[in-house]
């Protein structure tokens, strides 16, 4: 019986080769086309036929059977007329089969295999990239310097030949290793010799084909394996990527908390200041901190989300458990420690203000303390001396009276002062309740006030008991001295007042404060004709006096008995009064344009916020009809949104000018604003919500692409999974609740249990929420319509790197897997314990299971 091989038969391509076994079967082997041709037209004229090219006009089988019916003289099968490739091969299946029922044997042979050695030139080719100074192009004169044959060898068996020794000059030392090796340790015969591949120009193509096709089956099983490692490789580089991206994410968590943890006991520090100029300062570092030192912070913490979020796709679309960051390093513990880093902000804030309010406040009285204090203190001074002298025990009977009227009249005084003294008590009480720095000093000022207010009215007591024993033996007194002290005193007292009126200072955050400051004064400015009459009144009873005495010839020793005031201290007082009401005319009409000032500031604020605001909240709606509307590719709907981030982007500068305003208006110490409901708390607010929504928009668009493209699903596919979604998202939320979820899965097909749609609840809604987002809609869809890898699937490449054993050698692993993804299968491997293991077995088993957390890595 004659055999013929399908790489015998394969020297010539295609129907060539057929050609070949006719030719060979029927006559002497001859090798060349143009023999082939006269061959088949010597006999296709008996058909009234001939050929021209014999691979296009033998492709459809007929004329390769009439040559057969030709040469056999026998009919064969009926031949199919149709110009399918099914009926082609058809026709040349029935050549093959008359051929083998005449007893040629046929190995490996059939219409649908026309030519291989295309297929084997490409595997030597693949085989030997990665060796320098080995090209094969051809199965003739790229294998003469024996390279390409040692290549093969080292490739599949490295221990066998010594490489990097081997010499492109030396080619007949470089083929006999090769063909030795080969029969010694691959049971490849030598069917050529190195003398005569050298020796010839042109070595023989079909000779050098068919002895490099017993290399091809003597390694055909490592083309499963390196199957398997690429599979390996592929597994191994994702999940070397994810742990990359996981020690990423834990290093900018703990710096990020780290910055919160350091910044919290800033902000929550509520030590307060002495001085109005330290508290601005401390106002200023935190203005700094919101306008240097945060924002970035805001950046990091966005983009902190988005690294967790893209990690967390990645793992999904590699069939990856899902990344569980170290304890309290979850994006919600983030989030927590920025809430309360928020929360310490915003309480800072309003603690500063209020310190500034309460120092102001503070300031005012202690200066309203001194200016009190020191004019009681003036008055004082003497009257204790005053008090305790004698003379009314030498004093004349008139004098005696005159005692006793002058101190009936200091009683009036005193009594007069009592309000000032508890003014002063008073306004000591509040500053020790706003605990004013200096309070020790101001406690002991009015205490020697009050201690020395009692001595008056002990001393007060005594003399005037003293005077009284002695009033029966005195019974003329000058009315009209008693007359002009009684009057002279609440006048004097009334021009003191007013002149500590018209110098008290004063604080007003508001036009209409200042207002009613200024009414109340040009009531007082009214007060004053009246006031000159008393005083005309009270100068006409010293006048009188005058004359009296003038008239009447009195010997009148010293001054008036009954008061120390005199005409000329009452008209330099109302000297005094008069010369301060238009310096109070001055400060009002100052403080008056200061708070006109105020007042534009609050204005142009309120109608920038009143526009921003607006501005803001309509970006956030118009970003979430478009996360939730259809329009294009998702490309088109990133490119998009990074067109509408970067016109957001653009309108920073428009905040920064708010924030500029807002500097201002509390530098000018203003703190409401009736004009705007809005804050730059709230603009900040919104802005930086506004910054973080189109960043987490823009992520969830590149995870869907990522999804897309990782899972192979079509943008018809998630345009569908789109509309599915957004029809049964009723509230247009983004979010369907469980009902409407089941409702959605029902519409599109599935057939759903209370246990099945539980088992799928558990999937897309982990955290047990009852809602499902879009993404984790689109992932569970994706994961429904695509394949991933499974711990199977590695666990069975392992087991082709491994000769179907159950364990594998460090050095198996070497030689499959590229040295990186060698050496971290090495470290991270577990020693194998089973009965059938050697020194150094690694448990690729466990390794699997671990990829897919399954076990512990």
């Amino acid at each position: 019986m004659f055999s013929i091989s399908k790489f015998e038969c394969q020297q010539y391509q295609g129907i060539q080769g057929l050609l070949h076994l006719l030719y060979t079967v029927y006559n002497a082997p001859v090798y060349w086309e143009k023999t082939f041709t006269a061959w088949c037209n010597s006999h296709l004229r008996k058909a009234g036929t001939q050929i021209e090219n014999i691979e296009e006009d033998f492709r459809d089988g007929l004329k390769l059977m009439l040559l057969l019916e030709v040469i056999s003289g026998e009919r064969l099968a009926k031949p199919e007329r149709g110009k399918m490739r099914v009926h082609k091969i058809s026709n040349v299946n029935k050549a093959l089969d008359f051929i083998a029922s005449k007893g040629v044997k046929l190995v490996s042979i059939g219409a649908e295999e026309t030519s291989a050695k295309e297929g084997l030139l490409l595997w030597c080719q693949r085989k030997t990239a990665p060796y320098k100074n080995v090209n094969i192009q051809n199965f003739h004169i790229s294998w003469k310097d024996g390279l390409g044959f040692c290549a093969l060898i080292h490739r599949h068996r490295p221990e066998l030949i010594d490489y990097g020794k081997l010499r492109k000059d030396d080619p007949m030392t470089n083929l006999n290793t090769a063909f030795d090796v080969a029969e010694k340790y691959l049971d490849i015969p030598k069917m050529l010799d190195a003398e005569d591949i050298v020796g010839t120009a042109r070595p023989d193509e079909k000779a050098i084909m068919t002895y490099v096709s017993s290399f091809y089956h003597a390694f055909s099983g490592a083309q499963k394996a390196e199957t398997a490692a690429n599979r390996i490789c592929k597994v191994l580089a994702v999940n070397q990527e994810n742990e990359q991206l996981m020690e990423d994410y834990e290093k900018l968590a703990s710096d990020l908390l780290e910055w919160i943890r350091r910044t919290i006991p800033w902000l929550e520090n509520r030590m307060p200041e002495n001085t109005m100029q330290a508290m601005q300062q401390k106002l200023e570092d935190f203005r700094d901190y919101r306008r240097l030192h945060k924002p970035p912070k805001v950046q990091e913490k966005c983009q902190l989300e988005i690294n967790f979020n893209t990690l967390q796709t990645k793992l999904r679309l590699s069939n990856r458990p899902a990344f569980m960051p170290s304890e309290g390093k979850m994006v919600s513990d983030i989030n927590n420690a920025w809430g309360n880093l928020e929360g310490a902000e915003k309480g800072y804030e309003e603690w500063l203000l209020n310190e500034i309010r309460r120092l102001e406040r503070l300031d005012h009285l202690a200066e309203k303390f001194r200016q009190k204090a020191a004019i009681h203190e003036a008055w004082t001074e003497g009257k204790e001396d005053m008090l305790q002298k004698r003379d009314y025990e030498t004093a004349s009977l008139s004098e005696i009276k005159a005692l006793l009227k002058k101190h009936e009249a200091f009683e009036s005084d005193l009594a007069a002062h009592q309000d000032r003294v508890e003014q002063i008590a008073a306004i000591a009480q509040e500053l020790n309740e706003l605990d004013y720095y200096d309070s020790p000093s101001v406690n002991a000022r009015c205490q020697r006030i009050c201690d020395q207010w009692d001595a008056l009215g002990a001393l007060t007591q005594k003399r005037s008991e003293a005077l009284q024993r002695t009033e029966k033996l005195l019974e003329t007194i000058d009315q009209l001295y008693l007359e002009f002290a009684k009057r002279a005193a609440p006048f004097n007292n009334w021009m003191e007042g007013a002149m500590e009126d018209l110098q008290d200072t004063f604080i007003v955050h508001t036009i209409e404060e200042i207002q009613g400051l200024s009414t109340a004064h040009e009531q007082f400015k009214a007060t004053l004709p009246e006031a000159d009459k008393e005083r005309q009144a009270i100068l006409g009873i010293h006048n009188e006096i005058a004359k009296i005495v003038q008239t009447y010839h009195v010997n009148m020793a010293g001054t008036n008995p009954y008061t120390t005031i005199n005409p000329q201290e009452i008209n330099a007082k109302w000297d005094k009064v008069r010369q301060l009401v238009p310096q109070r005319d001055q400060a009002l009409i100052e403080e008056h344009a200061r708070q006109q000032n105020n007042e534009r500031l609050r204005r142009q604020f309120a109608n920038q916020a009143n526009v921003i605001g607006p501005w803001i909240q309509n970006k956030m709606e118009e970003i979430g009809r478009i996360s939730i509307e259809m329009h294009g590719t998702l490309e088109d709907q990133l490119t998009h949104l990074r067109q509408y981030e970067k016109s957001i982007v653009n309108y920073k500068p428009k905040i920064d000018q708010l924030e500029g305003d807002h500097q201002l208006i509390q530098e000018a110490l203003i703190f409401d604003n009736k004009h705007t409901n809005y804050t730059m708390e709230h603009i900040r607010v919104g802005w930086e919500q506004l910054l973080t929504t189109i960043a987490r928009t823009i992520n969830e668009i590149e995870n869907q692409i990522l999804t897309r493209d990782a899972k192979g699903i079509s943008q018809e596919q998630l345009n569908e999974f789109r509309a599915s979604f957004n029809h049964f998202d009723r509230k247009r939320t983004g979010i369907m609740d469980a009902e409407d979820f089941k409702t959605c899965l029902i519409s599109m097909g599935y057939n759903l249990g209370e246990n099945e749609f539980s088992r799928i609840m558990s999937i897309v809604d982990p955290n047990r929420m009852g809602i499902v987002t879009f993404q984790a809609f689109i992932d569970f869809m994706s994961r429904e319509t695509a394949d991933t890898d499974t711990a199977d699937q590695v666990m069975a490449s392992f087991k082709v790197l491994a000769g179907d054993k159950n364990y594998i050698l460090a050095d198996e692993l070497r030689r499959e897997l590229p040295p990186d993804q060698a050496d971290y299968c090495i470290a991270r491997m577990a020693p194998y314990t089973g009965p059938d293991g050697v020194p150094g077995a690694l448990d690729y088993m466990s390794f699997s299971t671990a990829l897919y957390g399954e076990s512990d890595l």
